[in-house]
């Protein structure tokens, strides 16, 4: 059963006719198909080159911003392409506020109706060929949805006045007539293209009044509409909407003209009237294309388009040779008029842009190295190897490309190896004595080229004396018995001695006598020089472990002797004291912090904290010289400040008179609970007395080693029962990005809690661990 109708009999002729029919009109579609494909990809291929030169970036990050425009815009990728072959983007973005800002709007998103309207003008677009073409092709677009009924393209004449280039709608007589527009006041697509604003006839009446000079034989048209297309600034073309029928355009008609006229810029850039600074026609002109046109290779001859500040931002192509081929597939004449950067958008990523940049600024030409391309050579696509050349000519630049052979391509490889891998060829014949060594082993060598090679058996001579022997008998084995070598040697050279490699092998003949010998030299320097650099840094680093374990050593016996630490809390005149001791560097237990929690002979306790300023063996010398003699002042009967004045006498006249340090001493007598206390520059004490923390008032006192006259005094506090003290170094308040008195406060307030002095310490610490920490914890036990 089907559902086409059985043919009559005899009618097979008839079927095969229908098939072959089916099948014509696929291979037309498919062939349709791939013509818009190819319009559309050279478009697209454009509109990247001249992203690329407007912005400077690569061809795939111009194809990200197009495609970042079309989204935010609601166009179509093509779209976007003409936009941007219109010109209507700046080529770098005027900030806000600055001249040429405002003058250059983006298109505004549109409706999802109007986009694929637009959509479809785009790749119709693709296939227009002329200004001729571009007007039939909108009049068939906008017919029906705009009721447009005529269409006209006039551009601007160099002398003033308009030209018409295309027209669809009006018969030729009258095309004939409005050929040319005089550059006077008065006429619509004139005046529209001086205000830069579109001109909308909707009223002939009040047009006749505004537009006196409107042409009479314009009755019949009784709606126009003439809209400036943007093709740079100001625009040098307006379009032209001619109805019939009479009344205004309605708001949605407008916005559809305006993009439509947005859109036809890129092509009338491409197809001719609006071509970007096209050399005009005459003698000089005409002479160097038919220069050009007869030169056998890859040419182009380019004038430096510049910026407002002088820079060169692109170049225009006034003569090309017929065998320029750009990326999009134009060649010959119809690269002229177009940037090189639309033509070659890859090429600012390339050694040629720079070239043609020093060719223009200097007097000497620019030489490329071979680079490889991606080259289509009779439909067949293939890996080409060429080099390119760039000359000034006056004020233009002449670009010739040279495509190399199979073999200078091989020849350029193998020249390319050998310089990157710093090695050359050489070749001996042992029996007619011939030698032939590569440039490359020359200059490995060492070896003027205009004095030949060496002879095989002179070669040792090269090395140094002491690897002269070993390199003498690789060679007398390779000569005699024909087995191969690869013998390191150094030589002498203006340089220094350098380390080099000869790798050989030999040709023996039928009776197995060697005849020939071939191999390579190679330059190692660089390796061994990183090898004996290496094996230097693993002494360094031998050595320096060894010093920091001795370091270590050191640092535990210093601990012993000069700060023990007690390992339970100390009981002193009836006070429980806990001491915690935090070194700056991990692995040493001692530095400039130090403590003293002694009970004196007459029953009395002795507190004392205190910080020398710095590290090392230095800091360590002052720290124990200020332990033991203020605990030998105070046992000896010293005031706490006279204490202080004594130990800042002695500090100044130490080994290192710029030391200071800080320090706290505290008395505390039991019999009555009062605490005496002096200081010298260091933070205050914490008292922590039911549940409450506040720093005890600092008396007088400046650092110890920064004044001969200092002047010290004394305060008093009277200790309860369950009362907590805390004397300490500044480690634990201080930190490099914060005040201190933000540590202090975050010590009171994790002190207030019932946390005992272990986890108390842990979140006040620096986490980068900057300075020793130094902490007595002296509690009074509620029972005192």
């Amino acid at each position: 059963m089907t559902t086409e109708p059985a043919p009559p009999a005899g009618s097979g002729a008839a079927t095969d006719l229908a098939a072959l029919a089916r099948v014509v009109a696929r291979q037309r579609a498919e062939l349709d198909r791939m013509q818009d494909l190819a319009a559309t990809s050279a478009v697209l291929e454009r509109a990247t080159g001249v992203v690329m030169a407007r912005l400077g970036c690569s061809a795939d990050a111009a194809q990200e911003e197009l495609r970042r425009r079309a989204s935010s815009a609601g166009h179509t990728l093509l779209e976007e392409c003409w936009i941007a072959l219109g010109g209507v983007t700046a080529p770098h973005r005027p900030a806000p506020g600055s001249p040429g800002a405002a003058a250059l709007p983006r298109p505004q998103p549109v409706p999802v109706e109007e986009s694929d309207a637009l959509g479809h003008l785009a790749r119709a677009l693709a296939r227009v060929g002329s200004p001729q073409d571009l007007a039939r092709c909108l009049l068939d677009r906008l017919a029906a949805d705009t009721g447009a009924d005529a269409v006209m393209i006039y551009v601007r004449l160099p002398v003033g006045g308009l030209e018409l280039v295309g027209h669809a709608g009006i018969d030729d007589t009258l095309a004939d007539r409005w050929s040319r527009v005089p550059p006077l006041a008065g006429v619509p697509p004139l005046d529209a293209l001086d205000a830069g604003r579109p001109c909308w006839l909707e009223d002939p009446a009040t047009d006749r009044a505004r537009h006196p000079r409107t042409a009479d034989d314009a009755a019949e048209w009784h709606s126009r509409a003439w809209l400036p297309v943007a093709a740079g600034e100001p625009a040098e073309a307006v379009l032209g909407i001619l109805r019939r029928t009479a009344g205004p355009f309605p708001p949605h008609v407008r916005e559809r003209l305006l993009a439509v006229a947005r859109l036809c810029a890129g092509p009338l850039r491409g197809v001719g009237p609006l071509r970007e600074a096209e050399p005009a026609p005459g003698a000089a002109a005409d002479a160097v294309q038919s220069v050009f046109d007869r030169m056998p290779v890859a040419a182009v001859l380019l004038t430096p388009l510049r910026s407002p500040a002088g820079e060169v931002e692109d170049f225009r192509i006034t003569a090309a040779t017929a065998g320029t081929r750009d990326t999009a597939g134009r060649h010959g004449r119809d690269l002229i008029g177009l940037r090189f950067l639309e033509c070659w958008p890859d090429t600012t990523d390339e050694p040629l842009w720079r070239g043609c940049l020093d060719a223009l600024s200097g007097a000497e030409p620019f030489e490329s190295e071979p680079f490889a391309r991606q080259q289509t050579v009779a439909g067949v696509s293939e890996l080409s190897t060429y080099s390119a050349r760039a000359a000034r000519l006056g004020d233009a630049l002449v670009v010739s490309w040279v495509r190399h052979d199979p073999s200078d391509r091989q020849e350029q490889r193998l020249a390319d190896l050998q310089r990157l891998g710093d090695l050359g060829w050489t070749h001996w014949n042992l029996v007619t004595g011939e030698a032939t060594w590569s440039a490359q082993a020359f200059a490995v060598l060492g070896r003027d080229p205009a004095r030949g090679a060496l002879p095989l058996a002179r070669l040792p001579r090269l090395a140094l004396p002491e690897d002269g022997p070993a390199l003498t008998r690789a060679v007398d084995e390779l000569t005699r018995h024909g087995r191969a070598c690869d013998v390191p040697f150094r030589l002498a050279a203006p340089g220094g001695v350098r380390h080099l490699r000869a790798v050989a092998e030999a040709v023996t003949d039928g009776r197995g006598v060697p005849v020939e010998v071939h191999g390579f030299v190679q330059d190692v320097t660089a390796q061994r020089s990183t090898e004996l650099a290496l094996v230097a840094t693993e002494r360094a680093v031998l050595t320096q472990r060894g010093a920091l374990r001795a370091e270590r050593t050191l640092a535990a016996r210093l601990q012993d002797a000069l700060l023990p630490l007690p390992k339970e809390p100390v009981r002193l005149a009836g006070l429980r004291v806990d001491v915690v001791y935090l070194p700056a560097q991990s692995g040493l237990n001692v530095g400039g912090d130090w403590f003293s929690a002694i009970e004196l002979p007459d029953g009395d306790a002795l507190f004392v904290v205190g910080d020398v300023a710095g590290h090392g063996m230095d800091a360590v010398a002052a720290m124990a010289l200020l332990r033991f003699t203020a605990k030998g002042m105070v046992i000896t009967g010293s005031t706490l400040t006279g204490a202080l004045s004594r130990l800042n006498a002695l500090l100044l006249h130490s080994r290192d008179p710029h030391g200071t340090a800080t320090m706290v001493l505290a008395r505390y007598r039991p019999a009555d609970r009062r605490l005496v206390w002096a200081q010298a520059g260091h933070p205050p004490p914490l008292l922590v007395r039911e549940g409450t923390a506040r720093y005890l008032d600092r008396p007088g006192g400046m650092l110890l080693g920064a004044s001969d006259t200092p002047r010290y005094t004394e305060a008093e506090c009277v200790l309860r029962p369950g009362d907590r003290l805390l004397l300490y170094t500044d480690g634990l308040v201080e930190r490099p990005s914060e005040s201190i008195d933000r540590g202090l406060d975050r010590l009171a307030a994790a002190a207030a809690g019932p946390a005992p002095l272990g986890r108390l310490l842990g979140p006040l610490l620096d986490p980068e661990g900057r300075d020793d920490v130094c902490v007595l914890d002296i509690q009074v036990p509620e029972d005192a």
